[in-house]
C-alpha cells in the first residue's frame, strides 16, 4: 500500500502554521505519510486589503523570509524547504526573535546555504514563482483563509489550527480524522473560537 500525501503550505511567519508543522512532524513518525512542503505569503494573500496599520507593517516585512525561501528551492531544490523553514521558524516562534533580516541569514548558515541567497530578501525577482507557489494551495481552498493550507490526499483545507501540538499517536490520531473528513464528499469546516493562542513547548 502507497503512502498518504500531505502538501502542506506555510507562510514561516505564521505562528498557527508553525504549530501545524510540528503535529505534522510528529504525524510522519506514526503514520506512514509523505509531506511535500510548499510556500505560500500572507503578504501576497492580503494585497490591497484593508489592513490595521500594526498588521500592515507586519506584512510588509513578511515578503523576505519567503522570497529567500523560494530562491533556495529554485537553486538546490525543494528539498531545503523543510530545513530552511525549521531553522527560520524555530527563531521566529519558540525564540520570539523579530530581526528577522538577520534569522534568515543565520538559518541558512545553519542548513549549509550559501548566504548569498539573502539577494532575495528585497528582490522582486522571485515574486513570480512565489506568487505561482501561494496560488497553487490558494486554489485548492480560496481566499477567505491563511496560512496554513494542508491537502490530504489531495483535499486540502486551511489548517488544522491546533495548540499544542499533539505528539506521539495523538497527533497520528488527529491525521485520521483529517483525512477522514477530507474523504467525505461535501465536507467543507469544522471551526470554533481560539481562547489561547500558540504554545510552542
Amino acid at each position: 500500500m502507497s503512502s498518504a500525501v500531505a502538501d502542506f503550505w506555510f507562510d514561516p511567519m505564521c505562528p498557527w502554521a508553525w504549530m501545524t508543522s510540528r503535529w505534522m512532524g510528529e504525524v510522519t513518525q506514526v503514520r506512514d505519510v509523505t509531506v511535500r512542503w510548499h510556500v505560500m505569503s500572507l503578504s501576497v494573500l492580503n494585497e490591497g486589503r484593508d489592513l490595521e496599520p500594526k498588521y500592515r507593517d507586519l506584512m510588509d516585512e513578511g515578503w523576505g523570509a519567503v522570497r529567500v525561501l523560494i530562491a533556495a528551492a529554485d537553486a538546490h531544490g525543494e528539498e531545503v524547504i523543510k530545513p530552511l523553514y525549521d531553522a527560520i521558524g524555530t527563531r521566529f516562534h519558540p525564540q520570539g526573535r523579530t530581526d528577522r533580516r538577520e534569522v534568515v541569514a543565520e538559518a541558512l548558515t545553519e542548513v549549509g546555504l550559501p548566504v548569498e541567497l539573502m539577494e532575495a530578501y528585497n528582490s522582486q525577482d522571485w515574486d513570480e514563482k512565489l506568487r505561482a507557489s501561494h496560488a497553487e494551495g490558494i486554489a485548492l481552498v480560496g481566499e477567505d483563509v491563511g496560512t496554513p493550507v494542508v491537502a490530504f490526499n489531495g483535499v486540502a483545507f486551511f489548517g488544522p489550527v491546533v495548540t499544542p501540538a499533539p505528539k506521539g499517536e495523538d497527533a497520528g490520531r488527529l491525521w485520521d480524522g483529517c483525512v477522514l473528513v477530507a474523504g467525505t464528499p461535501g465536507f467543507f469546516e469544522l471551526k470554533r473560537t481560539r481562547t489561547q493562542g500558540p504554545l510552542f513547548d
